[in-house]
């Protein structure tokens, strides 16, 4: 098994503090910035930064489907969000860009071997960068406005 990873940025009008926040509000930020690849979204305990523990279902593809459920850590520059069905990390970074930030998200896990492991390094990551390039695009709207 090898690690697979997936990296999106962009670039976000708002300073750092701003879009820590509002990364780290699983109440009413993050519902409002999910993309349809997100299904069945709760919150199960907190709501807002470290502590908070949240639910979905990220659809990868029509047939990959994988149930999330994410202890949440929260600092001055990130948030980190820890599966505790699978080895799955996203970490989303946060720095001072000009007037405003740069978030970028990345996300790991253990993939599987042999063949369908080829396929999943090569191709998951594609994929989940452009879910994570979507909701990242979503964030940037909401904080502009």
């Amino acid at each position: 098994m090898a690690q697979v990873t997936a990296v999106a940025e962009a670039a976000v009008a708002a300073p750092p503090a701003d879009v820590i926040a509002a990364l780290a509000d699983y109440t009413t930020t993050r519902p409002a910035i999910l993309t349809d690849r997100y299904t069945d979204y709760a919150v199960l305990e907190g709501g807002s930064g470290s502590g908070t523990v949240a639910t979905w279902r990220l659809h990868a593809t029509e047939k990959r489907v994988r149930h999330v459920v994410a202890d949440v850590t929260v600092d001055a520059t990130s948030v980190v969000e820890k599966d505790r069905n699978s080895t799955l990390v996203t970490r989303f970074d946060v720095a001072p860009s000009g007037a405003g930030s740069t978030v970028t998200a990345t996300t790991t896990w253990q993939g599987a071997g042999g063949i369908g492991g080829f396929f999943e390094r090569t191709f998951a990551p594609k994929g989940l960068r452009r879910i994570h390039e979507e909701l990242l695009g979503n964030l940037a709207a909401r904080l502009a406005a």
